[in-house]
This record gives C-alpha cells, structure tokens and sequence, in this order.
C-alpha cells in the first residue's frame, strides 16, 4: 500500500489521543502534553472512557462515537489488549490513520493472557490466530486503516508543529530524517540532539510494524523536499523489493546513513535461516546497503555523530583533509583513522606553505600538512592558519584540532572560531579534546552551527562519512561499460526443460552434467567432460580423453552446492586425481563406488565424470555461484576456490543484477581479485574475463528463479581464459530478486519505413547512445520535451536517464542496428553500430496510482509512425501493471504530440495559467474508495 494515508501521520489537520489521561506520567498524558507543547495548528480532542470532561485542558470524550469530528490521525496510548477494539471503532468513524503508542505485552499471546501483562515483554512472537498480533492485523485490515507500531515512540514533524511522541524532550526543527524501529534509541537520539542544539525534519519509529513498513515511510519522506539527509535503524527486512527500491531512489537525492543490529544470531529477535555458502550473514546486509548508495555505521555513537555532521556540513567536493592542530600528536591520530579509512591528506599548494613559513605558523614540518601551530598558539594564531588553509585550492574540507592551553583556552578560541567563521572558504570541523574546559567550547560551537567533536577519530569518521557519499553518488552516476552478454527465448527455454525434468524426477537437484549443460548454455565453457556409467564406458572414455585423467563419482550428495566442513572432506573423497593409465580409470571407478556404497548408502550414484587433468597452465583456483539468502533472494559470491582451502574466508557477496563495473569491484573486494591483478599477465584481461562470467551467473539468477544455489569450485583462470572444472546446482521454489532485474522479456523487433527496429527496455549500458541521439534533436524538441533548451546532457543526467529502477520506472527506446554493407557515414550510427531512434519513458508514483510518461523522437525519424508505436507499448505495458492512469503535460504549440495523443484515447485539458496541455489516460479502474480518492484529487 506505499504511502497510503501517510499524509495522515505527517501532517494531519485534526487528531484525537486514545486514553488521554490527566496524569502527567502517564503515556497518554505525556503524549498530549507534548502535542500541546508544539503548539499543533488544528483541533486535537481526547478520548478517556472514565469520562473525564477535559484532560489538560482538551475536550475529553467516553466514547470515540462522541467524537464531533473525524479526526486524521488517532494516537492509541490505551492498553495493549483492547487496541484491537479501539481500531474497530475508529474504522467505523472513517478515521484512516491510526498511531499505536501502546506496548508492554506480547503480541504471540492470546488474549485471555493480556489482561494483566506487565513490562516491556517481546513484541516478536507466535503469529496464531488467537494471538494479539493476528487480532491487531484482522482489525486493521478490516478497519481499512493504515496503522503504525505498536509500542513505537511516535512521529514528529517540528515544521509542522506535531510532536506525537512520548520523548522527553522537545523537538527541534532541522533538515534531517531519522527513521528507526526502537523507541528507546529514538528517545536517546532525541535527548543527544536537545545536548547538542540539533533538529529533525521528521522522526519516526515504527516499533513492531504491523502495518506501515519502513520503505512506506521512505517513500513518503522522498516527496519531502525538507529531508536534506537520512538517519535510519534497521533491525529486520520484510520485503527487500520494495526496501532496496525506496532506499536506491532516497540515496539519489540525499546521503542515507544506516546502523543495523542483529549482526550476530544472538542479538536478532527474529532469527533468519542461515545463508548457504556464507559464513556472516551481515555482509549480504552490506552488499544490499552499499548497492542502494547507504553509508553503513557500525555503532550509536557513529549514529550520533553522523547526526552531527549531517545537520551542520555539506559533503565537500572531494576527499583531501587538511589539519590545523596546536600540538602533532593528536593531528597523528587524526591521519591515522584518516588514511585507514580510505581518506585523502591534502599535499598545501606552494603558495600556502610559503604564507605559513613567512609567518611562523607551523612549527614541526614548516609548510606540511598537517600544520602544527605548537603548545605556544594562541586563538589568533588558529584564525592566520585557517584564513591560508581554507583558501587552498587543494584542501577539501578543513579539520581544526584543539587541546586546552593557558595560551589558547578553549572557550576563547571557540569564540574565536565562532566570530571569524564567515572569513573562512570551507566549513570547519572542529575537536576539542579533554572535557572541563572542553564543554564550554563545544556547547558555543553547537549555538553556532559548527560540528564538533570529542576526539580526533570522532572528527575524522564523520569526515569520511561525507567522502563516502561523494564517491556512492560518483558510483551511482558512473556509466557502466556495454554488457558482454545477453540471454535469449531459446537459452532460457532449454535451461527451464532441464529443471522441470528434475523436478518430474522427484529431484531437488541437477547432476553434475545437467549442470553442464546449463552452464553451456550461458556460455561458461566447461573442462571437457564424459559421463560414465559403468567400467566398459570408461575405458573406452580414455580413448576420447586425452590423459592424465580425473575421475568423479556423482551421486545425489554431492551434487549439492556449498557443501563444507566434513561435507567439504567426502567431497574430496568422491574424487581421484592424476591417473596415467586406462586402467587405472577403471580401478578408480571401482574404488569410487564401494566408498559411496560404505559411507553414502542412502545417496543414489548418477555417473562417473571423466576429465582430463589441469595442472601445469599456472592456473589461479577461483570460486563463483549463486546462493538464496532468506531475507533478499539470489546473491551472487566470489572469491578464492580449491578442494582443500577455506573457501569461506575469501568470500565476497553482491545483489544482482550485475553490470561489469559491479562485477569489477566485487572482484577487487577479494583476495582472489588482488592474486589476478598480481599474477596475471594482462591483469585487466584477466579481470574482464572474470567480469564477463559474474554478470553471466547474474543474467542466471534472473532468468531461472527456481535455481536455489549454484557452486563453481574450482574455476579455473590461466592465460587461456576461465574453465569450470567442478560445480553443482540445486533447486527450491522460484524466488524474487531485491533489486528489479532486466525485464528482457519486454524486448521486440517491428518494422518501420522497411527497417529493422528493436524496442527494448533501456539499460545502464545505453548511456553513449543516448549522448549520440541527442546530438540529431532539434532545438524545438528537445524544448518539446524538456520545456527548456537543453545543449547537454550532463553525468547525472546520462545516469538518471539510462540506470532506471525497473520496479518505479520503465523506458523504453527504439534502436536501429547499422547493416553490413551500410557505411557508418551513410547510417551516423553510435556506440557498438547502433542507433537509437526514439525513447518513452514513465515514472510511476509509489502506489502505482498515476504514472507521468514522456516521448521524444530524432527528428530525421518523424513522420515513420515510431511515436505511435512507442506509445502503444507503454500504454499496454502500464496497464499491465495496474497503473490506474497515465499522465503528462504538453506544450500548446506542439500540435502533431496533441494529434497522437486525441487518437489514443488521452483527454487533453488546457491548463491556463502554465499554458500546456494536461493529457490524461484512464488505464485501469480503482480498486479501492481510496484509490479512486487518489485519483481523483491530491495526495492524501
């Protein structure tokens, strides 16, 4: 349901508060104490069934029924128990927004239990039907609310005077989100920002999310031009779709920071099936975080100092530190975290360090970063320093380290600092060591805005925050190079008729061969192979083999993929190396079926594979695959491989999709990545090769979503290329991806004018045509579209423009591939002897309510009947989907798009006041009273 009703909880017109209770300890009572303390603009009314006629000073009522209005949010603080009934009656008053403050029982009891629960109890528990979890979730959905906890601390928006929250102390207004799933940890965040003299834009924890998600309130907050960064606590992910695609477009437009608890088995409340193949779980949290753009911190302290930086420093351009320091012990430090952190000390320009000696301010290496003003600096001295240092081209942001002296107290030089701030080029973080003096000095920099700090590595981690968003935003807008790769109807055709075969066979599992075959089919060349079944066959299978010759028994356990430990051992058993005669290839098919007849009784024998063995190439021992993890489906590893190393300890994981950059930069988180690089004859070849094989396993994991796991160990890499020696595949139900894939499925070719064009959904790789198709719009259509003159696409554009979320947005191009014996002059094609020729493009709202669509065509392609077509597409394509309409706007001027659009069915409405046209499709009809409200009128 997305963001449905969300406007409710944000910014509601009118509220009630359930169990208002005139007793200023209580729950209720501080809840409506602290409403009124904001000063909310609109009616708020009480609801207390002891018949209170005024709870401090609000109208108070028995019964919600009495109500004389319907509220837009009610805000629950009544017993756990009867929350399930209150819910009932605020349906039946249309309320549509409900806000559980309420907890202290168990929601796996039943509620005969409930009565007199006490304590905070445990909110993750049995989901029976007699549960008071079950009794909530039938109530909510039959009451047609959107409800958020229970036991949460609330919501609080300062801009709009709401403070719906239980926290002890007020609210302040600021430009940052902070989103989380403990009360506690909100409270304590609230509490450090009060200290500290910092606000939100809006604060929200969701407590046990019956209803309302986390991705629900990050999409609403990306509507909010008031969230300027993203403070979130995650705990658990329900559904990684949806959390992956609202985190990927929130970080686009804003930093994201994220703490995760549950990092181990013992401290997750709802524990989550191990992931095959993977030792730590939490770097598949990692992988998913750093895919959406997120910048993981590993603790609350991090979490409170990222508060800090977020609300009081702009991320700088770059990554170079300078450091202005009255003593180089504590700026050592500093460079220390710095450097292992992946930061930049900046090298001064020359004419800054002559402006330094020339005035006697840095003392251990004169002109050096960083600049020593020694234990004799006074405040005066920091502001000559920072004056020369702020204003050097080559420093990125300015680190001022300060440790108390008679000379420089702390307090005199914060004023200081504070005074002089305007002088300086760059924004100032600021650590005053020691705590005596220190409070003072760190209290004057919160009133003037200016992040400061404990320690040096405090100052220094918070620094590299804000570098390591610079370089997720560079990554998000980098254009991929082209795709190696791409799979077709009759490879995909042939791959599901091996696994429904399987299947048919009461199997869970391919053989050893049929795995083979998929990997042929993906174009993962396999050492070469013959499957045997008895001792005539493999005899005679050394005649078509050249020797020396492995030999291995596949039998059903061992076509098991990450199988370790003392499984890993019976693997090794289940094979024999380095035979040299043929009869030495009999006696080890021998020997190979008593071993798994003694210690496999139960595990049926397939065949008997054959190769000839490897050695002497100078190969590197790699491993690859796929494995499930419960919580975000297929994840693609990497890493070293062999039969008889820990395979584990140099694991690597990544999200698919892959494109090759990603690809790339998983390698480089490897062990194995720094052997190739090292190794390698053409290192760069060598990675390709690699690349080109990980996005293959990627293209694997979308198009086949029954396959549960899939192991490629070893995998053997040498100056010929890459070999699969060994591997396995299992099976499970069909999953779903975390992160949309490539919808090949969409692609066509029609004809046009007599020619040959494709329509096909965009993709990353597709940036460099775009650049080319832009060069042949004319100036009217690239105002036709954009409503403005365009000359140039910039990185960002190119990036947003082609890297779309497939599960919000879809675009689709039309691309002519130059002929053979037609010139390249004759065709002006682009990149890889392609053109493109026209693209339409629609942007979904997160409850797939109205998309917004555009269309451009090249020029020189008019008049073809290409706009027609696209358009048809993305009309059936949108109401596939279950978009309810799709809208755009058209300037007044452009009569051949307002002649399209009246053919396909669009109601056109002039807007006067902009002077367009707005155009508007009926797709599908509404499902709901709210669907069609949303339809019809404003975001509620």
């Amino acid at each position: 349901m997305a963001t449905q009703f969300l406007r409710r909880f944000f910014a509601p017109r009118s509220l009630v508060v359930i169990g208002a209770s005139p007793k200023p300890e209580s729950t209720g009572g501080v809840v409506l104490q602290n409403l009124l303390l904001a000063g909310f603009p609109g009616p708020i009314w009480a609801v207390n069934p002891r018949g209170y006629k005024e709870v401090h000073g609000v109208a108070c009522f028995r019964r919600i029924a009495d109500l004389p209005e319907t509220p837009d949010l009610a805000i629950i603080c009544s017993p756990l128990h009867g929350v399930p009934e209150v819910l009932e009656k605020l349906g039946a008053r249309q309320v549509r927004a409900a806000l559980i403050v309420s907890g202290g029982a168990s929601l796996g009891e039943g509620a005969e239990a409930l009565a007199g629960s006490q304590g905070e109890g445990s909110l993750r528990g049995s989901r029976g039907e007699g549960s008071l979890r079950a009794r909530l979730q039938k109530a909510t959905l039959q009451s047609g609310m959107r409800v958020l906890g229970p036991e949460c601390l609330g919501v609080a928006v300062p801009s709009m005077r709401l403070n719906a929250t239980y926290a002890s102390q007020p609210i302040g207004d600021g430009s940052v989100a902070y989103l989380g799933q403990s009360g506690m940890l909100g409270n304590a965040m609230i509490d450090w920002a009060a200290g500290r003299e910092v606000g939100f834009s809006h604060l929200v924890t969701l407590g046990d999310s019956l209803d309302v998600q986390l991705p629900d309130v990050i999409d609403y907050l990306n509507q909010s031009g008031r969230c300027r960064a993203l403070l979130l606590h995650l705990e658990a992910f329900r559904n990684a779709r949806h959390f992956m695609t609202a985190l990927r477009e929130s970080s686009r437009n804003r930093l994201v920071l994220a703490i995760k608890s549950g990092r181990t088995a013992e401290a997750t409340l709802s524990p989550v099936a191990p992931t095959a193949g993977i030792d730590r779980r939490d770097a598949i949290v990692d992988a998913a975080l750093a895919r959406a753009g997120v910048v993981r911190v590993d603790d609350s302290d991090e979490l409170f100092d990222a508060l800090e930086t977020l609300s009081r420093f702009r991320p700088p351009k770059g990554d170079r530190l300078a450091i202005v320091s009255n003593g180089v012990g504590p700026a050592l430090l500093a460079i220390d975290k710095l450097i292992d952190g992946g930061g930049l000390l900046a090298e001064l320009s020359e004419a800054s360090a002559q402006a330094l000696i020339t005035q006697k301010l840095d003392v251990s290496r004169p002109g050096r970063n960083p600049v020593d003003l020694g234990g004799s600096a006074t405040p005066e001295d920091y502001l000559s320093a920072l004056e020369i240092v702020t204003r050097d081209p080559n420093v990125d942001a300015v680190l001022v380290l300060h440790a108390p002296t008679r000379l420089a107290p702390s307090l005199a030089t914060a004023n200081a600092l504070v005074e002089a701030r305007q002088r300086f080029r760059h924004r100032l973080l600021v650590s005053w060591m020691g705590l005596k003096e220190a409070l003072d000095a760190r209290a004057a920099c919160n009133r003037a805005g200016i992040p400061s700090y404990v320690s040096p590595e405090k100052a220094v981690r918070a620094f590299l925050h804000l570098v390591r968003y610079r370089q997720v935003q560079n990554l998000l807008q980098e254009t991929p190079p082209s795709l190696p790769f791409g799979s077709s109807a009759e490879m995909r055709q042939r791959c599901h008729a091996l696994i429904d075969d399987a299947l048919a066979r009461q199997r869970d599992r391919l053989t050893h061969q049929e795995t083979g075959d998929v990997l042929g089919a993906y174009g993962i060349e396999c050492a070469p192979s013959e499957y045997v079944f008895d001792l005539e066959q493999a005899e005679r299978a050394t005649e078509r083999l050249q020797g020396p010759w492995a030999v291995k028994v596949v039998h059903r356990d061992n076509c098991e993929p990450f199988r370790y430990g003392g499984e890993s051992r019976r693997q090794a058993a289940s094979l024999i190396q380095d035979l040299e005669q043929p009869g030495s290839v009999v006696d080890a098919v021998v020997r190979l079926e008593a071993r798994v007849s003694e210690a496999l009784p139960d595990s049926p024998i397939y065949s008997y594979c054959l190769q000839t063995m490897q050695r002497g190439k100078g190969s590197l021992q790699l491993c690859a695959g796929i494995t499930r993890d419960a919580e975000f489906g297929p994840v693609i590893v990497f890493g070293t491989g062999g039969y008889k190393i820990d395979v584990m300890a140099d694991r690597q994981t990544a999200l698919p999709p892959l494109n090759m950059r990603l690809a790339a930069e998983l390698i480089d988180r490897t062990r194995a990545g720094r052997l190739i690089r090292e190794h390698s004859d053409d290192p760069r070849e060598a990675i390709a090769w690699v690349s080109r094989l990980l996005v293959k396993l990627s293209q694997m994991a979308s198009d086949l979503p029954r396959l549960k796991g899939l192991e490629i160990n070893p995998l053997l890499l040498n100056q010929e290329g890459l070999l699969a020696v060994d591997f396995a595949l299992d099976l499970g139900e069909a999953s779903t991806q975390a992160i949309m894939p490539y919808p090949e499925q969409l692609r066509e070719t029609v004809v046009l004018a007599g020619m040959n064009v494709e329509i096909r959904p965009i993709r990353g790789e597709d940036a460099p045509l775009i650049t080319h198709f832009h060069t042949f719009l004319s100036e009217q259509s690239i105002r036709y579209r954009y409503f403005h003159h365009k000359a140039v696409l910039s990185t960002r554009d190119l990036s947003q423009l082609s890297q779309i979320n497939y599960d919000r947005q879809m675009a689709f191009i039309a691309v002519r591939r130059r002929e053979e014996n037609e010139s390249a002059e004759a065709s002006d094609s682009g990149p890889r002897g392609e053109e493109m020729l026209g693209v339409v493009r629609v942007w979904n709202d997160p409850d797939n309510i109205r998309t917004e669509f555009s269309i451009i065509i090249r020029d020189d392609f008019h008049g073809i009947g290409l706009g027609r077509r696209l358009m048809r597409k993305m009309i059936d394509y949108s109401r596939q989907v279950g978009t309810l309409a799709m809208v755009g706007t058209v300037m007044s001027d452009n009569l051949p798009m307002r002649q399209l659009l009246a053919s396909l069915g669009f109601e056109l409405r002039l807007n006067i006041e902009e002077g367009v046209l707005e155009a508007t499709l009926r797709l599908n009809e509404p499902q709901s009273d709210w669907q069609r409200h949303r339809l019809e009128a404003a975001l509620d």
